[in-house]
């Protein structure tokens, strides 16, 4: 859970810093993120992914453009078992936990009008899944940061894809224009299908251990995601 934890300051970073930049037509989003394997990918990965992610954008004056990025953190799959702290201490357990991983980077261009209570919308996006799958130990209550981790396999694939989504205004300001101040708040749901090229990554079960001895059975294809989210824009 170390990278979903950075990946949430992360987010919460992004958007308390980047109103900070001398800009109206800003806008800066979070939301939870639902992540269906397709195609080659949904041949070895069944499972729906679950995670959060956020973006950021400008508007350019009273154009319907903006640009901005986008990244997300999703779990596709995780096990966690108990074993003795070591043969010497056998009366003492630890919780081992693997976690397979997809942290996903996009330059974002939306097309969108700015004004309006119901405001549905079209997006590009261009950039990498990084896949990583990384074994943690920790004490048996698992409240505590890790003893020792390590990362048993990653690697990244070039992405890109296309969706579209809708937002619906909940919180408008009525406040004077003028400095970097809240203006709207807006639930947000969108729908995007990213084509993802050849990585290699493992799922449950890849990682088996027999006899102190550590197998790995990669699995390598293509990585297109279909994803749907649910989250908050905020319009500065």
């Amino acid at each position: 859970m170390n990278a979903l934890k950075r990946t949430t300051l992360i987010i919460v970073g992004v958007l308390f810093i980047a109103p900070t930049a001398s800009a109206q037509h800003l806008q800066a989003s979070i939301n939870l993120l639902l992540g269906q394997p397709q195609n080659e990918f949904q041949d070895n990965v069944e499972d729906f992914g679950f995670g959060l992610g956020g973006n950021f954008g400008y508007h350019f004056g009273a154009s319907p453009i903006m640009l901005g990025a986008e990244f997300q953190y999703m779990i596709y799959g995780s096990q966690t078992r108990r074993v003795p702290f070591s043969e010497t201490i056998p009366d003492v357990t630890v919780e081992v936990e693997t976690s397979n991983n997809i942290l996903l980077f996009h330059a974002l261009a939306r097309l969108q009008s700015s004004t309006g209570t119901f405001r549905p919308y079209l997006d590009g996006l261009l950039g990498l899944n990084y896949f990583f799958t990384e074994t943690s130990v920790r004490d048996e209550d698992g409240l505590d940061e890790p003893i020792a981790s390590s990362t048993n396999q990653d690697d990244a694939a070039f992405s890109y894809g296309a969706g579209g989504g809708v937002m619906l205004r909940v919180y408008q300001s009525q406040k004077p224009a003028g400095g970097v101040k809240l203006s709207e708040v807006l639930i947000d749901f969108r729908i995007r299908y990213l084509f993802g090229g050849e990585a290699t990554y493992l799922k449950e079960g890849s990682i088996t251990v027999n006899d102190g001895q550590v197998a790995i059975d990669a699995l390598r294809s293509r990585t297109d995601l279909l994803t749907y989210q649910l989250g908050v824009s905020f319009n500065f």
